[in-house]
């Protein structure tokens, strides 16, 4: 009787599965379908803007946000899904998992929440100040649940550190601090390495598509309905944020805005924390994570930030340069000269000093970003191109490296 319990399990989780592709397919086909009806309508509420990065760019109007209606059809589908998973247990003589439906519960709302922050920040233009701070209440949900259905905040230590450290630590709060962090970084990273057509949509799946893969080999384990909860999250939305791929690819039809890019970010936090691997999740944000180390110097004013990094067009080739920030040399503190002469020393920026008319010496260097890094490495590029190889580094060292770490490398530092 219980093998064949199991077996009912398997079938059953099979279903929920097949369900999920079927109604992310259906969900997709409806993005699709909106997005061109909700644009106009976007537009005629002041929420478009000019594309910088074409010649003649003043001349189209293009809708902005409308990474809102991928996120709206996306919680329609997951409040489906409740539905769905939950339904064989809906029997009065059932046992319901309680415990899975509150996690269910707070994982949509913290991405609720999310969507409501990037639209607020489309609309609004909120702080960053603000941008940080929100996180971190989305984050509270997720954290309450954790601690009442798990409580568990011993980490297993690598074992080179063994000998001096120990086996394991009991982090206590600052295992939730560390959670914290992953849903205030994984909201914000995407977005900061943004700004070309495709890019901030295009890394978005890639990521999803990792975590997804990562899920399938492990749901044969020991966690498996872990990752089963967190396919159910991944699968409707790759299904959801296709279709706007498709249509802010470069020459973009539509821009995606803060609201993809908060959505996106919310949705990898929510499954990693609550699906047991927000290390492995992490190493699918490594080029995110360069990104934002390289990005330091201007994102704590070491070096001054401008209000937006995107490349520069070059009209007669119709190519990007990178973009740069010019200021006074006497202004740059010693800790910020450092900076801009290590990360000039690896190749990630360049700079260049000149004299004013009256003898003020200037320095004009590439903003701090993979984006301006790879058009140094590689000269002026066409928008399509330079997304086309960010999304391959997204590839090679966000989703190859990762499972090569996850798989070869752990051995070296874990037992198992």
């Amino acid at each position: 009787m219980k093998q064949n319990h199991a077996s009912a399990i398997d079938r059953f989780d099979l279903f929920t599965l097949v369900f999920d592709i079927l109604i992310s397919i259906v969900g997709g086909i409806i993005v699709n379908r909106l997005i061109p009806i909700l644009k106009e309508k976007f537009i005629r509420a002041q929420l478009w803007g000019y594309d910088l990065n074409k010649r003649n760019s003043k001349e189209v109007k293009i809708a902005e946000s409308q990474g809102v209606i991928a996120a709206g059809i996306f919680l329609i589908l997951m409040f489906i899904m409740i539905a769905i998973v939950f339904s064989e247990h809906l029997h009065p003589l059932s046992d319901f998992p309680h415990n899975k439906f509150i996690e269910y519960l707070a994982a949509l709302l913290s991405i609720c929440c999310m969507v409501l922050l990037g639209f607020a920040d489309d609309v609004l233009d909120l702080r960053w100040s603000v941008k940080l701070l929100l996180p971190l209440i989305a984050s509270l949900p997720l954290l309450l649940v954790y601690f009442a259905n798990y409580h568990s905040t011993t980490i297993i230590l690598p074992k080179p550190v063994r000998p001096l450290l120990g086996h394991q630590w009991n982090l206590g709060i600052l295992y939730y601090a560390y959670m914290s962090m992953v849903s205030v970084f994984c909201t914000n990273a995407i977005n900061i390495l943004a700004g070309v057509n495709g890019l901030e949509v295009g890394q978005s799946i890639v990521i999803a598509s990792s975590i997804l893969m990562f899920n399938l080999v492990e749901l044969q384990g020991s966690c498996s309905e872990e990752h089963l909860f967190s396919l159910y999250f991944m699968i409707p939305f790759i299904g959801c944020t296709f279709p706007i791929l498709l249509r802010n690819w470069c020459p973009a039809q539509i821009f995606v805005g803060d609201t993809l890019c908060y959505f996106s970010g919310m949705t990898f936090a929510v499954v990693g924390i609550l699906g047991h691997f927000s290390k492995t999740m992490l190493l699918f944000f490594i080029p995110q994570i360069a990104n934002f180390l390289l990005s330091i110097p201007q994102l704590f004013h070491f070096i001054p930030c401008p209000r937006h990094r995107l490349p520069r067009l070059n009209p007669e080739l119709n190519k990007l340069n990178p973009s740069e920030v010019e200021f006074k040399k006497k202004d740059l503190k010693p800790l910020g000269w450092l900076m801009l002469r290590f990360f000039s020393a690896i190749k990630c920026v360049r700079y260049r000093e000149y004299k004013m008319h009256d003898n003020e010496v200037m320095i004009a260097t590439t903003n701090f970003t993979i984006i301006n890094t790879v058009l140094c490495w590689a000269g002026p590029l066409h928008e399509a191109t330079l997304t086309q190889i960010l999304l391959l580094i997204q590839i090679i060292f966000g989703t190859a490296l990762p499972f090569f770490i996850r798989y070869y490398l752990v051995k070296f530092f874990y037992d198992s």
